[in-house]
Order: C-alpha cells, then structure tokens, then sequence
C-alpha cells in the first residue's frame, strides 16, 4: 500500500512567538496546555462546554467553539487565523470529529496554521475501523474475528461466537448518542434487539459485530507514540489496569507504563503502513486462549492519560510541537514502572471492582504509592482540580460520571 507523505510546506511563523490552538478544554486538553504552557508557548483553548482548562494559569486566553457544520468550524478558524496573526501556531484536537474537521480540511488550514492531525488520506485508516482492520490484514497485525453483516436477515444466521461486542464502525455519532463505546451481546436475540437500535442511531453499514475477547484490565495494552512518516520518535507501552466502566470504558482512568515487544512491534507494523505522522495511540488486548494482542481501535490524536509520557520521560503535545516547528526530536522512550491514575473516576471503579470480589483493598492502596502522574491536580496549576470538583454533577449528567 503506497504511503501518503506528509506536507511538506508550513505556513510562515507569526511575528511573534507561535502558540497553539487547543480544542476542547477537558482533562485532556488541559495536559496540552500545561505541556506547551510551563515552556512558555502562548496557548489558547477554544471549547463549548464548561472547560477546566479555561481556569489554567498556563490558558492565555478561552474562545467558544462553534457547534456548526464543519465547513463553518473551518471557516471560524481561518477567521481566528486572520484577525489574530496565527500564522505558525498549532493546532491540536482533543475529540474524533475535529481530528476528521482537521484532516478533511487540512489544504485550507495548513495555509494559516501547522496542524497536529495528518490529511484526510491517511487519517481516514484510523478514524474508520473498517479501513483500520483490513490495514490490519494487510500488514500480519492480529485483530479479534470482526463481522459486517448487511441486514437484520444477515444477523438472524450470523455464525459469531457469544459473548460478542455490537459497535460502530465509526465511534463519535454513536457515542455522542449512546454514551458507550460498545454493546455487549450474550446471545442472538440481544443482538438482533441491539442491532436494530443500533441501525436507528448511525447507518446500518457501520455497525460491526466483534468477539469478546476475555480478560480485564490486566489484558489491556497501548502504544503510544509521536511518529513522522511511520517512523517512531518517541513512544511507551502501556497497560491500561482499569477503565471506566470496567466492561467498555469511556477513558481509562488507571494506566502504567509497561515493556511489551510485541505491542511495541505489531503497532509500529500498522503506523508504518499508514504512513502516519503525529501523536497517535494504538490499543490492544491480549487474548488468554492464543496469548496474542489483538488490535482493537486507533486514535489518531492526544488521549486521555497522554501526560504520562512527561513523567515518563515523553512530553508528547511539546515534542509535536517541536516537530512540527522543524525541530525533529531525537528517538527517545519512555521508562517502565510510572503510573497515571484520574482520581475522579477511579475511586468509583476501584469501589466497584473492590465490592465484586476483582480487586483486594490492599492492592488498590498499593496502586497508589510510587511515580505517579494526576490527570488534573497539579501544585503550580491547582485550579482546575478544584473547578472539576464543582463540575461533578454536570459531567454526571453530561457523560454518564
């Protein structure tokens, strides 16, 4: 498969220091702007919900982010461009559909900014599952038996283990309506029930049937990594110890890294396949009954727990930055044994998994000691902790906390 090479022509730099446009201001974003802040990269955080990172000493200045169509996403941003001398700044995007926004239109964009998100031809691998499986194929990467059926018909003689997962081809309009990265299935009756819904949310040619592949926490890895041209420069494995929810997490929220070659090795197989440059995440998880990782999704952007990689050793947003400001950083890894943990959806998780006989108290406290990273709490930026704790009740509602 030929390889898409990245731009090679940047827009000028401002005539002042280039800064970076973070959109969406949430835990993630906010590991953006105090990466890039504390080296005194002007950051400003374009958002339309109640954003933490807005309170940030690092957030230079908080604009709204229209709820539009993209093509006026686009438009508001060249606009921001003109009016303010954005010329160099970057641009970083902290959900799925503004990676799409970006790469859909990175022609138009890249003539004014420098764009953390590669063009759509090779972003489209990773922002569609079904393109990122049978990349998968094409390049020797193991990945769970995964079926496409048609119809409801097609589902009725579907010869699919169960359990089985039910998801979307495609994660964010199926997210956005359902709250939940997958459905579980126990038998065909759920599934033709759950199928059916489904086809009334997103188009019934995105609706994939997966199996489940046993296991937990203990079963969950990542590989992170900056690349350029498939090529990486600095990265981790991790392993994802616990989610929220346990079954189908919307975030991690306890992760630490870990030395695993063959997820270092199946990962780099598919990122050179692709082509890929930028900030990406590769997640697996290993199958007890063969002992291989599976691949099982790709986010071609920050992720939720990416500041690890500082404590690590990796400052990813800032080696990005500098990357894309033609100051290639040298290959570098980052050390096994450091832990990231959001305390705010972990102590929930962990209760849960204490109160079903999964985790022993003791250890859970054992989690806590050591090198450790804070999803929010920082001592020189303390408060958006304190702004998420307010929020408690909204992002109940908002996200299903």
């Amino acid at each position: 498969m030929a390889r898409v090479a990245p731009a090679a022509s940047h827009p000028p730099l401002a005539t002042r220091a280039p800064g970076a446009l973070v959109i969406g201001g949430d835990y993630q974003g906010l590991g953006i702007v105090r990466s890039l802040g504390r080296r005194g990269i002007p950051v400003w955080v374009l958002d339309d919900e109640r954003s933490i990172a807005a309170v940030s000493r690092y957030t230079r200045r908080r604009l709204p982010w229209p709820t539009a169509n993209p093509q006026a996403q686009r438009d508001y941003l060249l606009a921001l461009g003109a009016r303010y001398g954005l010329a160099g700044w970057v641009i970083f995007p902290t959900r799925d559909e503004t990676v799409a926004l970006l790469a859909r239109e990175h022609a138009a964009l890249s003539r004014c900014f420098r764009l953390a998100t590669p063009p759509w031809p090779v972003t489209r691998w990773a922002y569609d599952k079904r393109l990122t499986y049978h990349l998968a194929a094409k390049s020797g990467v193991d990945y769970p038996r995964t079926y496409q059926p048609p119809s409801a018909a097609a589902v009725a003689t579907l010869d699919c283990p169960f359990p089985a997962l039910l998801k979307p081809a495609i994660k964010e309009p199926f997210y956005r309506q359902t709250h939940a990265k997958a459905w579980r299935v126990d038998d065909r009756a759920t599934l033709l029930a759950r199928y059916a819904e489904a086809c009334a949310l997103i188009a019934p040619e995105e609706v994939l049937v997966q199996e489940l592949i046993p296991g937990g926490g203990e079963a969950q890895f990542s590989y992170a990594a900056l690349c350029l041209a498939g090529r990486p420069l600095a990265s981790l494995v991790a392993r994802r110890v616990r989610q929220h929810p346990m079954d189908f997490g919307h975030a991690s929220t306890y992760v630490e890294t870990v030395e695993e070659p063959a997820v270092e090795a199946a990962a780099q197989r598919l990122l050179a396949a692709m082509g890929y440059t930028g900030l990406v995440e590769v997640e697996f998880k290993r199958d007890p009954r063969d002992g291989r990782f599976k691949l099982l999704d790709v986010n071609a952007r920050t992720w939720g727990w990416h500041t690890l990689g500082r404590r690590a050793g990796v400052d990813f947003p800032f080696l990005l930055w500098r990357l894309l400001h033609g100051e290639p950083p040298p290959p570098s890894r980052a050390r096994p044994g450091v832990r990231w943990m959001r305390l705010l959806t972990d102590l929930p998780t962990a209760a849960g998994e204490i109160a079903r006989g999964r985790l022993a108290p003791r250890a859970y406290l054992r989690s806590l000691v050591g090198d450790r990273e804070g999803a929010v709490f920082a001592w020189d930026d303390p408060l958006p902790a304190l702004l998420e704790l307010a929020l408690v009740p909204y992002l109940w509602r908002k996200r299903g906390f």
